[in-house]
Order: structure tokens, then sequence, then C-alpha cells
């Protein structure tokens, strides 16, 4: 019988210690939280002017592009319907890849304005198939299907998609825009828009930014902004010229949240001395150290072998209840794990290891996770093996 610990506070009666490890909101360094509390400054300043130039090349040196990175308050759901609508008009014929809750989102967004929206589906916890996009693209002589949409790190699966690949097919159509749900995965592994010639890429300020949620960022390159000056879909706060006209001056169209632009520019800052490189390799040594410590505890990983996301690590534990794993281990430990959504809740519990996650909060996360799998009566691993797994990874 399953032992359902106590969900009050941890034993050691402490407050304000609880550990994100969720894929958003994640947890804020202490210098973008100082830099947050600074007094509001006016918007129309001068000062904040050099605030809004200094992190827009701060966003083009994060995407890795010479072009447009603009910012919005809103999330990252506001970030994509921005650029959806923006590129595309009444009608448009679109390719959705659906493998997951978010993707599953676009698809709902596209028909919202009646954009005519081919899916083009995988199982959650599979990858979409590269092929099956090249197969859609190369069947449509017509040159009717006017954008591809997809997420590249599906957070609710802790999948990330073969965006390189489903791009490459997209630029061979020779008609067709990318846009791209980068929300959990810019930050965490090299989302190159130029290289790529990836046109609308959107993403969040809550995830690998390090900030709390309220800015929305929609990168768009020439081939985007070209489609923009077409597009006849209903838009206003969402119309993306607005930004681009206010960012030539380095303002804004509307009034912005003028301390999350303060977090944003602290972060930024972190980021860059720590380097792409390096915040790269660390997303993806904190995805490994997961999934050996996931399996060195029998506990089954959801995502597909070879796609699990370097953002989020989803388990799936057979014969075990995941809510009440997530219960335990918050309860007892204070630390927050997501979990399973729509038809996965109770199934799937997941890991978050994006934006400011260091090693130790990896190893404290499996520990936790070991010690409630005890608590439970569930533990068939010899104690201590998912620890000593993640860290053979960590040290190596």
């Amino acid at each position: 019988m399953i032992h359902q610990p106590d969900s009050g506070p941890p034993p050691s009666g402490m407050k304000d210690k609880l550990q994100l490890m969720i894929p958003g909101p994640t947890p804020v360094p202490e210098r973008v939280l100082l830099a947050m509390a600074r007094h509001p400054i006016g918007h129309r300043s001068g000062e904040f002017q050099q605030i809004v130039a200094r992190t827009t090349e701060q966003l083009q040196w994060l995407h890795q592009t010479k072009g447009d990175v603009l910012v919005l308050a809103g999330s990252g759901t506001a970030a994509m319907e921005a650029g959806i609508i923006n590129v595309l008009s009444r009608g448009d014929k679109v390719i959705c890849g659906d493998n997951g809750k978010f993707g599953e989102r676009w698809v709902k967004v596209a028909k919202a304005y009646g954009l005519e929206v081919e899916v083009i589906k995988a199982e959650w916890g599979q990858p979409l198939d590269p092929e099956a996009f090249r197969n859609a693209l190369e069947a449509d002589t017509a040159k009717a299907i006017k954008a591809v949409i997809l997420t590249h790190s599906e957070t609710s699966t802790g999948v990330i998609n073969d965006l390189e690949t489903i791009n490459r097919h997209v630029k061979a159509h020779g008609e067709a825009l990318i846009v791209v749900d980068a929300v959990t995965s810019l930050g965490a592994c090299s989302v190159p828009v130029d290289a790529w010639g990836l046109d609308v890429v959107c993403s969040g300020s809550q995830k690998g930014y390090m900030i709390p949620p309220g800015l929305g960022f929609v990168a768009m390159g020439e081939r985007a902004w070209a489609a923009q000056k077409q597009s006849d879909l209903p838009k206003f706060y969402l119309d993306l010229e607005r930004y681009r006209k206010a960012a030539a001056g380095n303002s804004n169209p509307f009034t912005p949240p003028v301390n999350l632009y303060f977090a944003l520019e602290a972060a930024l800052d972190l980021m860059q001395d720590e380097g792409l490189e390096a915040i790269f390799a660390r997303h993806d040594r904190h995805r490994r150290a997961s999934q050996a410590a996931m399996r060195a505890l029998g506990l089954p990983l959801f995502a597909a072998d070879g796609y699990g996301s370097p953002a989020i690590t989803a388990v799936a534990p057979a014969g075990l209840d995941a809510e009440a794993l997530r219960k335990a281990v918050k309860g007892r430990y204070d630390i927050l794990l997501a979990g399973g959504q729509d038809h996965l809740k109770g199934q799937v519990f997941r890991i978050g290891h994006l934006g400011f996650v260091c090693d130790r909060d990896v190893l404290t996360a499996v520990a936790a996770i070991e010690g409630a799998l005890v608590d439970l009566g569930a533990a068939s691993a010899q104690p201590g093996a998912g620890v000593a797994a993640a860290a053979a990874v960590l040290q190596g």
C-alpha cells in the first residue's frame, strides 16, 4: 500500500525555501530580482531608451541574428499569436506540427484566425517526423502552403523536435515561411536564426531568460517582413510593424513593463558572462544527468530515445501515481516538479532544468525524488542509485 505523506510544510518548518524544478516560471537570479526592485523610470526617457538599445543588442546575440527581435508585454503565447497573424492572411493554408499541448495550441490559434490548417501529428512523447513535412511540402506544387508552424521543444512531453531538418524542407519549398515556438528551447540549445534562415522565432521571459513571466519576444527575418506587408489578419496591439518602428528609435509603441526590462538587461548580462556555448553545454549536461538518474531509479522516460529536451525531462513512472510523487516531493522536500498535462495527468511528472539551474539543483531534485519513492513505498533501486548516476554525468 502506498503511503501518502503529509503535504504540509517541510519537516524543517522553514518557509520561502521552495525550489522550482519546472519548465517555467524558472528560478530567478538574485541579481535579476534586485534589478527589478528599482523604482520605475519613465518609459519615454533617455535613460530607458538606453536600456532598450542595450537589450536589443543582447537579444540579437542570444538569437544569433542581426535582424529584428521585438519585445512584447505578454506571454510566449502572445508572441506566437503575433508571429502567426503578422505573416499570414485570411484563408492561407498552413501546416501545423502537433505532438503535444503546445503544438495543439498553435492549431487552435491558426483556426481561430480562419486559416486553412493541415495538421501533421505525432503521439505525445514522440518527435515530429521531418519526412512527413517533406512529403507534404513537395506535394504542394501549387505553392499554396504559406507557413509551417511548429514547436521546437515540446514542454508538455519533454520532446525536442528536429527543427533544423524540418526547416531545410521548408526552405526547399521556396514559398512557405517557418514560424517557430522556441519558448523552452531558446537559451537552452542553439537556435541560430540567421544561419538556419528561420523566419519567425518566438519565446517568453519566464523560461531560459531567467526572469519572471511578462515579456514575449519575436524575431523576424526579411522574408517574414515581406509577408507582413501583405498580411490582412486583424491586429492592433500585436501589430509587429508598430513595434519595429518604435524599436528603431529605442522605444515601444505602448507602455512596456519597465521593471521587467531592468530584469531582462541583468539576466542577459549574466548570460553573456557565461557565454552561449557554456549555456548550451550546461543544459545538455543537466538533460543527460536527469535522464541517467531516472533510468538508474527504474523510472521510464516519456520522450523517445534521442529526443529528450535540454529544458525538461518527462518521466512516466509505471504503477505509480505521478501526482502522488509530486505531492511527496513538494510536501517533504519543498521542491516543485511539473505534472502531466491533459490525459497525462497522474501518468507523468516533469523535471525542469531550464535557465538558472546548476548541478547542485539537479542533484538535490534527484535526491528528493529518491526520498519520495522511499516515503511512498515505491523504491525499487538501491538507495542513492539515482544520485550516483547523475553525479557521474555531472563529473564527466
